[in-house]
């Protein structure tokens, strides 16, 4: 049984850091994995085709430790199991340069995509868990940091990679950072459980609106992981840029991001969900077609990069801020986000990389532009859907 913890100010602001910290670590690892693909696949005598199924077992992995994880956090001390699920992930990030076969990068990138949708998954759930009702704002801040986090990697590789010549040392320095975080993770005080909601066996579960956001979610993080790992690849392949501006490029992509992020903080309080997602789709569409329409020149890849990074980064947010307008949440429905987030991570990376090798690297921008429309066509989707079919909170 979980102990509430003192609900002292003090106290919120404490767990609510001690979360902030574990996203940026989720987004430094997040971010770095684009950039060092070219690393790994030298490290593993690997074809971009044969190293993009990283990608596949990342996410695959992330998808079953966000599902399992999420029930784990309602039975087990929460921060006890982040500070596992950190010390995983310094593991695993401490072996990955090490590794000289595809299939046991694999494997070790599987299990660190498992601590990581445990740890998004605990994050979440136990930041609504000290902040309750007016965990919004916060929830918007916890995205922020990811962003930084994010925004972050692609500089730090840059910088390590002109120090010493290697990807090593960036993978050694972020399994070092996460171990004091695990450890204070071990001793801070649990917060309060959130109650269960009681009357969740007596309302029929909404199969189609859930199974139509699930999808966009799929749709968005495709997207958002697929551009945001592939582009330093995508300008190296093209001559748009060299091994450092091609990382500063991947920079602007995950800063713009953050930015974004910190952005949607303000205009979702002013803003309706469905307007936002329908300004954000359409931005993204246009700084594709950009990038599309001078596809031989590095100003409209900078640009559209930039756009995109700017209107990609509260789409995930606002399609959670969705669903609470139109439907009452249960943690079973979060559940089902949450997978359909950790496949779209899955797929489209994967798909990236075989077209790059049976296509042309040019097809990398194609498919995330129809990505983004086919989302669009969810969302309008989900918008007409009768109401008698959404359970309105």
């Amino acid at each position: 049984m979980i102990t509430p913890s003192p609900d002292k100010t003090t106290n919120k602001i404490t767990l609510t850091t001690a979360y902030y910290l574990s996203f940026i670590m989720l987004g430094l690892l997040t971010a770095a994995e684009g950039p060092a693909l070219p690393g790994l696949a030298q490290n593993t005598s690997s074809t971009l085709d044969q190293i993009s199924l990283i990608f596949v077992f990342g996410s695959l992995g992330y998808l079953l430790g966000s599902l399992f994880g999420g029930q784990a956090f309602d039975r087990l001390p929460g921060h006890r199991l982040i500070a596992l699920t950190l010390l995983v992930i310094a593991i695993c990030m401490g072996l990955v340069p090490l590794l000289r076969s595809l299939g046991l990068l694999l494997l070790v990138l599987f299990t660190l995509g498992m601590a990581k949708g445990a740890l998004d998954a605990g994050c979440n759930t136990l930041l609504s868990w000290v902040h309750g009702k007016k965990a919004g704002p916060f929830m918007n801040g916890l995205h922020f940091f990811f962003g930084l986090g994010a925004s972050g990697a692609p500089l730090i590789l840059a910088r390590v990679f002109s120090a010493t010549g290697g990807i090593q040392w960036v993978f050694w320095i972020f399994a070092l950072a996460s171990l004091p975080l695990a450890i204070w993770m071990w001793v801070l005080p649990e917060p309060p459980a959130g109650e269960a909601p009681r009357e969740s066996g007596k309302t029929p579960f909404p199969v189609l609106p859930v199974a139509l956001l699930a999808l966009a979610l799929l749709l968005y993080v495709g997207s958002e992981v697929g551009y945001g790992n592939w582009i330093y690849t995508y300008a190296l392949t093209l001559g748009l840029g060299t091994t450092i501006t091609s990382a500063y490029l991947t920079s602007a992509f995950w800063g713009t991001f953050t930015l974004g992020r910190l952005l949607g903080i303000w205009v979702s309080a002013r803003a309706r969900a469905a307007t936002i997602l329908f300004v954000d789709l359409l931005g993204c569409i246009a700084s594709l077609g950009l990038i599309l329409l001078w596809q031989d020149s590095s100003a409209a890849l900078w640009a559209g990069t930039i756009g995109l990074g700017l209107f990609m980064a509260s789409i995930f947010p606002t399609i959670l801020m969705l669903a609470g307008e139109r439907m009452r949440v249960s943690g079973a429905m979060t559940g089902w986000f949450l997978a359909g987030a950790g496949i779209g991570g899955m797929l489209l990376p994967w798909g990236i990389g075989q077209a790059f090798v049976r296509v042309a690297a040019g097809a990398m921008p194609f498919l995330v532009l129809a990505t983004v429309i086919a989302n669009l066509l969810v969302i309008l989707l989900f918008l007409v859907r009768p109401a008698m079919e959404l359970e309105t909170a």
